[in-house]
């Protein structure tokens, strides 16, 4: 009899592995393999078309000293503390309203997410478009109430609250999760809360919050390893070919900076050196975020 556990058991797990598999060789391929040959390469005077030399912790000892990595590294910071809160707010208010549309959520649901289809490039022009300051859409809008609006491509102080405000536009994933997240809330919690008369905020502080706090952890979790690796609509918009119109060290990002280093001048030892630092502070932030997370995160099926 054990001996038959024991088969079951062994072709159990080769069927696991043969599942699996695919995703262990991509594994293994493209995120595995790159990552040790970029920690090679951080150790390397390396220009593409000459072969690798070794130069030890020379590229690190030069990011040290680099002020233009630590000006990357502040707008990145920067622009992930103002993105994130204020993208998991609106995710959170938006799914608040699905969840109350009835028969009607599935057409505003499709309707939140096709905007996460739109191409970052077209994003990155259309904030130019929307945001210049003596024409854009968005200062005309404003316009209509008396307020003046600022340059938001080219002051320095604006930039970063207009690539904010363009990256809300691909809020619609985020929302539908939210939305999944409200929907398996038990409706019993609800209906005793109103026996009890708390109110729409008190529910909402109490119940809503605490019982959807899993998926929010998990959307703060992506949504900051995406602003700092914000790269795309900021470049199209502000260093994007050749553009020196609208170039401004107020947009220049952490990985705008590396892939300047990396594809511009060839730096590409250093630029690996820069990749490394910035997988470094990536897990640094999310092992914060994930012990902090015992403090407020709750899942239904916790033992008190």
């Amino acid at each position: 009899m054990s001996r038959r556990r024991s088969a079951v058991r062994a072709g159990d797990t080769r069927a696991a592995w043969l599942f699996i598999s695919p995703w262990v060789v991509g594994f293994l391929i493209f995120t595995l393999y790159p990552l040790i040959y970029t920690g090679y390469l951080s150790l390397t005077d390396y220009d593409v078309i000459n072969d690798p030399s070794f130069v030890g912790l020379d590229n690190f000892r030069a990011l040290v000293s680099d002020d233009k990595v630590m000006l990357a590294l502040r707008n990145t910071a920067v622009f992930a503390l103002m993105s994130v809160p204020v993208k998991i707010v609106l995710s959170f208010f938006l799914a608040l309203l699905l969840n109350k549309a009835g028969r009607a959520t599935g057409f505003f649901r499709t309707a939140f997410f096709l905007p996460k289809m739109t191409p970052p490039v077209a994003i990155g022009i259309l904030l130019l478009l929307m945001f210049n300051g003596q024409s854009g859409l968005v200062n005309e809008v404003l316009g209509w109430f008396g307020i003046n609006g600022p340059a938001w491509t080219t002051d320095p102080t604006w930039v970063k609250p207009g690539l904010v405000l363009m990256s809300l536009w691909t809020v619609g994933a985020s929302v539908i999760i939210l939305l999944a997240a409200l929907r398996n809330v038990p409706q019993e919690l609800y209906d005793a809360a109103r026996v009890d008369g708390a109110g729409w905020w008190a529910q909402t502080r109490h119940i809503t919050v605490p019982m959807t706090s899993g998926a929010i952890f998990f959307l703060v979790i992506v949504d900051t390893i995406a602003a700092l690796q914000s790269f795309t609509e900021a470049y199209t918009a502000y260093f994007g070919a050749g553009n020196s119109t609208y170039g401004n060290d107020a947009a220049l990002f952490y990985a705008i900076y590396l892939f300047q280093q990396a594809f511009q001048f060839l730096h590409m030892g250093y630029a690996s050196a820069m990749a490394l630092l910035l997988f470094v502070i990536i897990m640094a932030i999310t092992a914060v975020q994930v012990r902090l997370s015992k403090r407020f995160v709750f899942y239904a099926g916790e033992q008190s």
